[in-house]
């Protein structure tokens, strides 16, 4: 096990020197933000004095050398739009985006073990062929034209809830509902799929056999084995909405890691860019983790 942490820890860790490095150079393709902070009139000595302060006077190599040194010891450089430091200015978004990502999660993983599990025992049934025919709706439709329409819909037409913001539980409806349509839809199919085979394995004809009742068949015998893929497919669509939900979160105006790292590329806050991107690399990486090292948990015959 150990062994096992260590390698993924140095596979990672390589991925995030790998990260940084192109994040860097990237992000100085877009242009000196000077010309966004400054008056269009502003004369060449505050424009030489602005670059000197946020090091931006300095050869590109000089700068990312600078910039490697100061992330060593946890140091992202301060923002030019917030003047904070940068890694602060993160994590209080970083909050609100985990906050969203692990209730919409939750509600996502209930749901879809429950309805997925119903319908592999029943395949071919009424509430299997309704239960498929929706997944394989959410799955497909993108979250920016669900959002739009919901928007339209729900907020400006029936007017039961607002467009963006989050000050009550009302602004939190739409957002969580949009991000749970695409992963509700994919971990249901595997569910399904996964808990069909299982419940035509030897071990659950027996369970039958002995007399034990439906509902323990699928919820304990059954459900237990088949929960391996899904663990997988849940990990991977719980990692891709910390890093995908930056569409959702402009267009409702969440003030979670997406938007903020959207409105930080187009004010080229370079050092909120960077820690955004290195904070949620982490999150994934130690959620794919915590993941890999579950299957043991659940399934005895595997040890890595």
């Amino acid at each position: 096990m150990k062994t096992f942490i260590r390698k993924r820890a140095v596979a990672s860790g390589l991925s995030l020197i790998g990260l940084i490095v192109l994040v860097f150079f990237l992000s100085r393709l877009t242009g000196d933000p000077t010309s966004l902070y400054l008056p269009v009139d502003a004369s060449l000595e505050s424009r030489e004095q602005f670059r000197e302060i946020h090091g931006l006077n300095d050869p590109i190599l000089v700068q990312f050398f600078h910039y490697a040194r100061d992330v060593l010891s946890l140091d992202f450089g301060d923002s030019i739009r917030k003047a904070r430091p940068a890694l602060q200015v993160v994590l209080e978004a970083f909050s609100w985006t985990l906050t969203l990502a692990a209730v919409t999660m939750l509600l996502v993983t209930v749901a879809a073990i429950i309805f997925g599990a119903l319908a592999a025992s029943r395949v071919g049934g009424v509430f299997d062929r309704i239960a498929t025919f929706f997944s394989l709706i959410g799955a497909s439709a993108p979250d920016f034209w669900i959002a739009i329409v919901a928007i339209v819909f729900f907020s400006v037409y029936l007017g039961w809830v607002p467009t963006s913001g989050t000050g009550t539980v009302w602004h939190w409806i739409l957002p969580v509902a949009v991000l749970f349509i695409r992963p509700f839809g994919l971990i249901l199919q595997v569910v399904r799929g996964s808990m069909i085979s299982s419940l035509s394995s030897a071990y659950v004809k027996t369970a039958r056999a002995k007399g034990v009742g439906p509902r323990p068949i699928i919820f304990v015998h059954a459900l237990r084995n088949a929960m391996l893929p899904v663990i997988t497919v849940i990990g991977d669509q719980a990692a891709g909405m910390l890093n995908g939900a930056v569409v959702v979160e402009t267009i409702f105006g969440f003030p979670g890691v997406g938007k903020l790292m959207i409105d930080s590329i187009l004010q080229r806050d370079f050092a909120v860019v960077l820690a955004s991107i290195m904070v949620t690399a982490m999150a994934i990486f130690i959620m794919n983790l915590l993941i890999d090292l579950s299957y043991a948990v659940l399934d005895p015959r595997i040890r890595y």
